[in-house]
């Protein structure tokens, strides 16, 4: 295989972890499919070459101009598979989408697929969903191996200590007439010696040198691990960062804030919806001097792979400075994470050029 040679199609794109991780690789998109406006935004902005078709559904040979990608890949929507959702899973319309995805291959014949979604899948209506999508695959001519990745776990060149969140995906890879090339990209030796903790030395200068995850209890845990980064409203505080200072806004006479850091958190208002809240304790966890905030964007970013400030982007009319977060907390928490992608991007290209 060339460089430049492998081709693949990424639907379900979002803000294409895919293609942050491959491009180094040489791989090259044929096309992006995303209906998301703020995503589609996010690929026009920094992939402005590559054509992005919309719904995944309708795309045929015709619209990649008879091009038959080496691979394609997605995550199709995983609400309905959550164990934090109402579990619809292949009944309702978004779980319906990871049959679409194998209606999508059977129409393209690509020799690679990739499919990612969470660990509930495995779970949803007694493993009777993913047996479904399993058994779909197979009935398409491909042979295929599952195995769910940790964020946290999986290092890369370009992340020799991976990533700090708690990240836990399932990831299907299938090969057109044969088993046994999936299993080579997730279970060959050289795979298996990777999905360990990295150690990571405590530093007891640096100012941010925890986070506080919640886990399925609803409990907060200190330690140096982000929780898994979800796509929700950015008023919930879910992932939070412990200070040992911060700044807050005290108001002079003449009602002009006057930023000054304090050991001590502000006054608590009342306010109205829409305004700023003050940073809390969280039931005495915090040292002395020391406060919980929640994650600002550039860190979800950085938790994910991407480049500080990549989804920061001139949006609606408006100015890069003045994109505003909710989506981009979304946007974040909806992706695959970039060593992941380029883990699995790296192993594929190896088993190709072994064939």
């Amino acid at each position: 295989m060339t460089k430049n040679r492998f081709k693949y199609l990424s639907i379900c794109s979002g803000i294409e972890s895919a293609t942050v991780a491959w491009e180094p690789l040489g791989w090259k998109a044929i096309a992006f499919s995303e209906i998301d406006p703020f995503c589609s935004a996010v690929l026009e902005h920094h992939y402005p070459n590559i054509i992005n078709l919309g719904d995944f559904t309708e795309i045929t040979k015709h619209d990649i101009q008879e091009t038959t990608p080496s691979l394609l890949v997605g995550g199709t929507p995983c609400q309905s598979f959550s164990i934090s959702g109402l579990r619809g899973g292949l009944r309702e319309d978004r779980g319906n989408l990871a049959l679409e995805f194998i209606r999508l291959a059977q129409r393209l014949h690509p020799t690679w697929i990739l499919w990612e979604n969470v660990t509930g899948v495995l779970s949803s209506e007694g493993g009777r969903d993913f047996g479904t999508f399993l058994g779909g695959l197979a009935e398409c001519g491909y042979g295929f191996a599952y195995r769910v990745l940790d964020t946290q776990y999986i290092r890369t060149e370009r992340f020799p200590r991976a990533i700090p969140q708690r990240r836990r995906r399932v990831f299907v890879v299938g090969y057109l007439g044969d088993w046994r090339n999936p299993a080579k990209v997730l279970f060959n030796r050289e795979a298996l010696s990777r999905n360990n903790k990295p150690s990571r030395s405590q530093r007891e200068t640096t100012a941010r040198s925890t986070t506080h995850r919640i886990t399925r209890s609803d409990k907060y845990v200190q330690d140096e691990i982000a929780s898994t980064i979800r796509a929700r409203d950015w008023k919930e505080p879910t992932d939070l960062v412990v200070d040992s200072s911060f700044c807050f806004e005290p108001r002079s006479q003449d009602g002009v804030p006057r930023i000054q850091k304090e050991p001590i958190s502000p006054t608590l208002n009342a306010m109205k919806g829409g305004q700023r809240q003050p940073c809390v304790f969280v039931d005495g966890t915090v040292p002395r001097n020391k406060i919980i905030r929640r994650l600002l964007p550039k860190e979800c970013e950085r938790l994910q792979g991407f480049p500080d400030n990549y989804t920061q982007i001139p949006y609606r009319g408006k100015s890069a400075d003045q994109c505003p977060i909710a989506p981009r907390y979304e946007a974040l928490g909806n992706s695959m994470s970039v060593n992941v992608m380029e883990f699995l991007g790296k192993r594929i290209e190896t088993v190709e050029k072994s064939l």
